[in-house]
């Protein structure tokens, strides 16, 4: 017979593990980059990438800004980016892309999808018909002598990488769609943007890389998915923008489109953090880099090994904010800037 004491511990021990292994495999996003957060293990630099775990699959999104920090980052938070169902570019920026080469050195092979743009990094082609023609040249005038392949196909910046290149809303997989939009701005007009969106029980859950394109609008599509808008997580580029627009957008998110949770980070901006934190209530999370948020009816933000994340920025974070904006060469955040 075992006794009772030590039978209830055993008991205690296999429920533990169980809640463990269920936590482990419940949905969740895992911020890898970002250029704040109070773990001292990983890298803050100005730039954005996400782990995202839903219904069984594991979606890498964005790559950041750099590969070694890209590389330390994962290491730090125990995520092995060999292992991933596919791969989503939001947009061609550096920031979002520049960790792309640790990524195919430790899975040259996974899908990636990413907008569809002429001429773009990632790759593109177009019919031959795109280009004016005069046959009364000689052939050695003409392109190809004349004669063109049907499909003109031209190179990325990363040769050899299976790029799946998106120029509409898609399903890519059951419940997992890509939102594709184009960017009217300032600065980024006619910049093509990537933005996932889970449809879950409870609503839908967008992550997003930029939002050139407007949250606002990425959230609009989102609703056609599903009106429900359970969760946002990502940047929701606002860091230049007046309080007037801040204002705007956020009280959009809230009353409008009903946005129940929120998770921002990277360029979303310090006045945007406050003005949502205002709104949302405990209804916002801090998305400070290494930060997981558990998805589900009542998401939850969780630092690792368990332990609850801080629901603020601190000092320390809001310093190191500023000196990576400050010192973020992005041609966008100064064209946008100078606007301002």
């Amino acid at each position: 017979m075992i006794p009772i004491l030590r039978l209830t511990r055993i008991v205690c021990f296999f429920c533990f593990a169980l809640l463990a292994q269920s936590a482990l495999a419940a949905d969740r996003v895992t911020i890898l980059y970002d250029a704040f957060g109070a773990n001292s293990a990983l890298i803050r630099d100005w730039g954005f990438s996400a782990l995202v775990e839903h219904d069984g699959k594991r979606i890498l999104f964005d790559t950041g800004n750099n590969s070694g920090i890209l590389a330390q980052n994962a290491k730090a938070k125990g995520v092995d980016l060999s292992k991933l169902d596919f791969v989503v570019m939001s947009h061609r920026h550096g920031d979002h892309m520049g960790g792309m080469a640790y990524l195919l050195s430790v899975n040259p092979k996974v899908k990636i999808y990413a907008p569809r743009e002429g001429f773009g990094v990632y790759g593109a082609d177009l019919p031959s018909t795109f280009y004016r023609k005069d046959a009364s040249l000689p052939a050695e005038q003409r392109y190809y002598d004349g004669a063109p392949p049907e499909v003109m196909r031209f190179g990325a910046a990363w040769p050899g990488a299976n790029f799946q290149l998106i120029d509409k809303n898609t399903e890519i997989a059951p419940g997992i769609h890509l939102i594709a939009l184009i960017s009217d701005k300032p600065g980024t007009l006619e910049l093509r943007e990537l933005s996932l969106a889970l449809n879950t029980p409870e609503g839908v859950v967008v992550v997003v890389g930029c939002s050139h394109p407007g949250i606002d609008k990425i959230v609009e599509t989102a609703a056609k998915i599903n009106p429900r808008i359970h969760f946002i997580a990502g940047g929701f580029h606002l860091v230049v923008s007046k309080d007037e627009e801040i204002e705007k957008i956020v009280t959009a998110l809230r009353d409008n489109f009903k946005v129940a949770y929120v998770a921002p980070g990277h360029c979303t901006g310090e006045p945007t953090f406050t003005a949502l934190k205002k709104t949302f209530g405990d209804h916002y999370f801090y998305a400070g880099l290494g930060t997981s948020f558990a998805l589900g009816a009542t998401p939850r933000a969780i630092a690792g090994a368990g332990q609850e994340a801080s629901i603020a920025m601190d000092e320390d974070d809001l310093k190191s904010y500023r000196t990576l904006l400050a010192k973020s060469d992005d041609h966008e955040h100064r064209l946008l800037a100078h606007a301002h």
